[in-house]
């Protein structure tokens, strides 16, 4: 038993003992399936606090010789598969945090040896009956000693990214690291495993996509396994029921990842919702804003203008592909947003190709980076949002037509009001704060046609339900009239007792208008 070499099952007896656990250990027999097969390498990787560590260590202790972890398992869902003891803590295991390599910002060649020294240490302490040709060579060793003992190795390596995120601009240090795991990984027997975490997909260099046996899973592409990318709606609802909060308002803050089909919440903000009893943002509080700053204000290729939208509440097709699988090289607004999804703030849905801001904790995050960057008239709409709202609660029509006007800025392209969808879209922006009490539809079905914007009160909230119709070059009275004709109204009733019809009509020569009525 070792660090590095067949470490014990104190790390996931820990994450056992934490006063919420789900239990996830059907993992292993997905894992299971890939030893010894020409698909034992495999790459998850996920945004930072979606439990990767946590499976890592679950692996670990499931696999490790170092220790003993039948009696651990037994009463986890992985104990009645048929396989469950055939793999149990059978292997050499090789477990690694590249961050403890690389993190002290040494060559990135210095720390590759420090750690071949490192494991080669614990392999001799281990196996020192083994007459190895070469010491120094971790390959060779390696090779040697399963060709001995006829032990196969599994590694487990977490973080394995973190080269290209600390060394983001050291392009032969990266093809180095490249080559060093090609070089003790690909196509060789002692192998039986190999199973990497980090937050980017393999980085991707012409010939050197050298990791191309590497089955890879990410935000993009989870399945098969898309389950265990975070909790599940079923196990949140069970975790509300235990803890006696309101599964809707959960739903709210941190859910809204559809990862291949499956709706997957976040991990840490659930765990820290339910234990601490308040619902806030906890896993955007973890990073300074800045780590969403350096993306989203590099305005490429119209990027810009896609956030707004995004804040607004709507989706973006984009093609994946094109990511490089680093955080310097973009050549187009899709390589930005596609790696917002690896980190976390953006959701993709693979059956449509399109991004969106996945729920309110994140959408706050985007929020107060644009408030603290003083993101120009987009700020100045998201800073005065709470008074719109209050004007509109007070029916006072002149002060909301007077804010709107306020917000409205000509140079930024979505706000130029080219059609009703860019009102709608700046409206969602001036409503923002409503968010906290209302669930915002656009375009809501109504029977009759669509609203442009309904605000529904949360439940528990006792808010007047809000419909908002716009108009462009007509006017605030037949915004109104519209609703009243298409019975939009019978529609929201459902949701609430009192509802406020507010008509808003834009006029290039006139400016804003409004009218609101009380219903």
């Amino acid at each position: 038993m070792g660090i590095y070499l067949n470490p014990d099952n104190t790390d996931f007896q820990e994450a056992l003992n934490s006063e919420i656990y789900v239990d996830k250990t059907e993992l292993i027999k997905y894992i299971n399936s890939k030893i010894r097969t020409a698909n034992k390498y495999i790459c998850v990787s996920r945004p930072r606090r979606f439990g990767k560590s946590m499976a890592g260590d679950m692996l670990v202790a499931y696999y490790s010789r170092g220790c003993d972890s039948k009696d651990m398992f037994s009463k986890y869902k992985i104990s009645s598969d048929p396989n469950f003891e055939k793999h149990l803590n059978n292997y050499n295991v090789i477990h690694i945090n590249m961050l403890d390599f690389v993190g002290e910002k040494r060559p990135i060649m210095e720390s590759l040896d420090y750690l071949s020294k490192r494991l080669i240490h614990e392999i001799k302490k281990e196996n020192g009956d083994v007459d190895c040709f070469d010491w120094n060579d971790l390959m060779s060793v390696l090779a040697e000693v399963f060709n001995e003992k006829r032990v196969p190795f599994i590694f487990i390596i977490d973080e394995w990214d973190c080269v290209f995120r600390e060394y983001k601009n050291d392009t032969e240090g990266q093809i180095k690291y490249l080559d060093f795991l090609r070089r003790i990984l690909k196509d060789q027997s002692y192998v039986a495993l190999a199973y990497m975490t980090g937050i980017l997909p393999i980085k991707k260099y012409g010939k050197h996509s050298a990791l191309n046996m590497f089955t890879e899973i990410a935000m993009t592409n989870a399945a098969p396994i898309q389950e265990f990318t975070g909790f599940t709606e079923k196990e949140v609802r069970e975790l509300c029921e235990k803890y006696k909060k309101d599964f809707n308002e959960v739903k709210r803050w941190y859910d809204g990842y559809t990862v291949d089909g499956e709706s997957i919440y976040n991990p840490k903000s659930v765990v820290e919702a339910l234990t601490r009893g308040t619902f806030k943002n906890y896993w955007t509080s973890t990073e300074n804003y800045e780590a969403l700053e350096e993306f989203i204000f590099r305005n490429d290729d119209g990027l810009r203008d896609t956030v707004i939208k995004l804040l607004a509440g709507e989706k973006k097709k984009i093609d994946p592909s094109t990511f490089n699988n680093d955080m310097v090289t973009f050549n187009s607004q899709d390589d930005v947003l596609t790696l917002l999804v690896h980190l976390g703030y953006l959701t993709f849905d693979s059956e449509t190709n399109e991004v969106a801001i996945p729920n309110y904790e994140v959408s706050e995050q985007f929020a107060s980076t644009i408030r603290n960057k003083d993101w120009a008239e987009v700020s100045k709409s998201l800073k005065v949002s709470d008074e719109l709202l209050q004007a509109t609660l007070n029916c006072d029509a002149e002060k909301v037509a007077k804010l709107i006007s306020d917000s409205h800025s000509e140079n930024t392209s979505i706000l130029q009001y080219n059609d009703e969808n860019s009102l709608a879209c700046v409206l969602s922006i001036a409503y923002y704060s409503a968010r906290k009490d209302y669930i915002l539809h656009r375009e809501l079905a109504t029977g009759k046609g669509f609203a442009d914007l309904v605000f529904i009160p949360r439940i528990g909230r006792t808010l007047p339900a809000l419909i908002i119709e716009l108009k462009k070059g007509h006017s605030a009275e037949e915004a109104i009239q519209q609703i009243k004709d298409n019975n939009y109204l019978n529609k929201v009733s459902e949701y609430s007792s009192e509802v406020l019809l507010v008509g808003i009509n834009y006029d290039e020569k006139k400016g804003h208008t409004c009218i609101i009525e009380k219903i």
